[in-house]
């Protein structure tokens, strides 16, 4: 099948090598041929992989700070957004996904393009050992129950970066019930009603301690969220080094 979107993903990100270009169709590939034999992705959304699945997961590359060591991407799926992730250089990407068909694809994906990316094939609330300076996660669940999952994940001052829809102020508010933190919401390149929104600084609130201490959440100074205003992505990203 010839995915049409492939020229608005290359619009978007222009400079990615030919190595990465090929790694990214050859999963283009697989996942439609998988696709066949069980339901990895939307059967409608096949025919725009490259936006709706690369694009959508390739836009939060330049939202990594450089000083990211690893990351961890939360009920991955069929790969998205980490495998696009680890495709256009993050290091060191664990892929937590729970459904062990699409584990076993992602296993697939990562060795037929030689990705060393770690696969968890369990829930997230019985992986243990990692801290992340980045925490993804898209399609996985409210905010208020996202970040309860992503939290013991993330390292000292750390990041999460999820992809969120039309309703994530009344998320935000939610949320900000029990967690604080600083939210930035930028529009997303691949949903024009979509945000790519980024919190540091988070922490659980004081007088929810007690209910999420078993989950070995550290200890909390401030409460609240902040306000910011929806802005603009980024600059693109630098060029991927071609390869050797």
């Amino acid at each position: 099948m010839t995915d049409v979107s492939r020229e608005t993903f290359l619009t978007h990100f222009p400079d990615v090598s030919r190595e990465t270009l090929d790694k990214l169709d050859r999963y283009a590939a697989m996942l439609t041929e998988w696709q066949k034999k069980m339901n990895l992705v939307g059967p409608g959304t096949l025919s725009e992989i490259w936006t709706r699945h690369f694009l959508d997961s390739a836009q939060l590359m330049p939202y990594l700070p450089q000083w990211t060591r690893s990351v961890t991407d939360i009920g991955s799926g069929a790969g998205f957004p980490g495998m696009v992730l680890a495709i256009l250089g993050a290091p060191h990407v664990n892929l937590i996904e729970a459904t062990q068909k699409k584990a076993r694809f992602l296993e697939a994906v990562a060795t037929e393009l030689g990705l060393e990316v770690h696969i968890h094939a369990e829930r997230s609330e019985l992986v243990r050992n990692i801290r992340s300076s980045v925490v993804t996660a898209r399609a996985v669940a409210h905010m208020d129950e996202l970040i309860p999952y992503a939290f013991p994940f993330l390292d000292k001052g750390g990041i999460m970066i999820f992809l969120k829809g039309q309703h994530v102020e009344e998320e935000l508010t939610a949320a900000a019930k029990d967690w604080h933190f600083e939210a930035s919401r930028h529009a997303s390149l691949s949903d024009p009603s979509g945000f790519v929104l980024v919190l540091q600084g988070v922490g659980h609130n004081q007088s929810t301690r007690k209910d999420v201490r078993w989950r070995g959440l550290g200890h909390v100074t401030k409460a609240g969220v902040s306000t910011q205003k929806v802005v603009t992505p980024p600059p693109k990203p630098e060029p991927d080094p071609e390869p050797k």
